[in-house]
């Protein structure tokens, strides 16, 4: 078995081994070594990556029968070889923050919401702890993050070690272990007793903060997403300077952009109205224009909108509408029937779609789409069409 080093020292980013077998990991070359810095992927937590000598290690692995393989690229160093591993350390780093602010938000929210974490992923994109609970108030959930955030701050001692039997008796473990013999456990302060083999901070206060970002119902649970340390850190220096962007535009200071946002927001809901008033008075104004009392067969400028308005109207009057609105490129087509009458428009539209090449659908009573071919009398096209 290969000696776990990161046990001894979760800080040990560099160390000496010996290669003692090659093997294969879905089908990539690895390499087995006596003693190892690398974390295998476990517990919701990603595994290592690094350097091998010249020869890097892209992951790091456990099999069913607790072999450590060492996924390489490059050239794989011999078996019986001395090499030295060297961690890829701002990612191992986050990975000890991110696997340390899960064991305490769980413990949080255990505590504030009695909503217990079923399973966890600590992902390259996303952190996330699925819970017990259905539902979780906003109120509880601040709970928990306030709380977590109170112990960053305490600069609580972390402590992993393999207690004995009568040790592992006496503890409040949060959740049952997973296995039965060489349990270890991670002590955060007195707040929080977990079985866990990962790697983890040495103190609280390296966390930085922890912050809740989400909470979603997921298959009868909340699945709660949170950041920390590292990557929370440039999640949030990155809105911040999105938010002082839209400060500068806006030409407030970032705690007033909700309400100019708000204010934005109404005003245009307000010109949305005011333009579709206008839209329906231009609308009554081109119908006024039009000849006859039969199918109202037109060319108008505007777009599909406008047209729809206007067939809306002509519909409305005991009118069929057979509209375009020509551009340099086609036409925008809305054919409407009115009340009574006999005009299949989705037919009619697709003898229009075939002759003038067209996308677009629609029923017997009302169908529209554009056409890709430059309008030239519309009132003959139609009457071509329809034969």
């Amino acid at each position: 078995m290969t000696r776990r080093l990161y046990h001894d020292d979760a800080y040990l980013r560099r160390f000496d081994a010996e290669v003692v077998a090659h093997t294969t990991y879905k089908a990539r070359p690895a390499v087995v070594l006596d003693r190892t810095a690398f974390y295998p992927e476990a517990g919701g937590q990603l595994g290592d990556r690094g350097q091998l000598g010249d020869t890097q290690v892209v992951d790091t692995q456990e099999t069913d029968d607790g072999t450590i393989v060492h996924v390489v690229e490059g050239a794989v160093p011999a078996v019986g070889a001395r090499v030295t591993g060297e961690l890829d350390w701002l990612r191992r780093r986050q990975h000890m923050a991110q696997h340390t602010a899960q064991h305490l938000l769980s413990g949080a929210l255990l505590d504030r919401a009695e909503a217990a974490t079923v399973s966890a992923r600590l992902g390259e994109s996303s952190l996330t702890i699925d819970v017990s609970r259905d539902r979780i108030p906003d109120a509880e959930l601040a709970g928990a993050e306030a709380l977590a955030n109170d112990l960053v701050d305490d600069d609580l001692a972390i402590r992993a070690w393999f207690p004995s039997a009568d040790e592992l008796a006496a503890l409040k473990l949060r959740r049952d272990p997973k296995v039965a013999a060489d349990i270890r456990v991670v002590a955060i302060g007195e707040f929080d007793f977990s079985p866990c083999g990962g790697t983890h901070c040495a103190r609280t206060s390296q966390l930085a903060a922890v912050r809740i970002t989400g909470a979603e119902r997921y298959k009868g649970m909340t699945r709660v997403t949170f950041t920390t340390a590292r990557r929370g850190r440039a999640e949030l220096f990155s809105r911040d300077q999105i938010l002082r962007g839209l400060a500068g535009q806006f030409s407030c200071g970032p705690a007033e952009v909700p309400l100019a946002i708000d204010k934005l927001r109404r005003d245009a809901e307000a010109a949305s109205t005011e333009l579709t008033q206008l839209k329906s008075r231009l609308a009554t104004a081109i119908i006024a224009q039009l000849p006859g009392t039969g199918p109202a067969i037109a060319e108008i400028p505007g777009d599909a909108e406008l047209l729809r308005s206007v067939a809306a109207k002509l519909a409305g009057a005991g009118r069929d509408a057979i509209l375009c609105a020509p551009d340099d490129t086609g036409a925008a087509v809305v054919v409407m029937r009115a009340a009574g009458s006999t005009l299949d428009c989705g037919a009619l539209w697709k003898q229009l779609a075939a002759r003038l090449g067209g996308r677009g659908g629609g029923r017997a009573d009302r169908a529209e789409g554009r056409v890709a071919t430059a309008i030239t009398d519309w009132a003959a096209t139609v009457a071509d069409v329809a034969g």
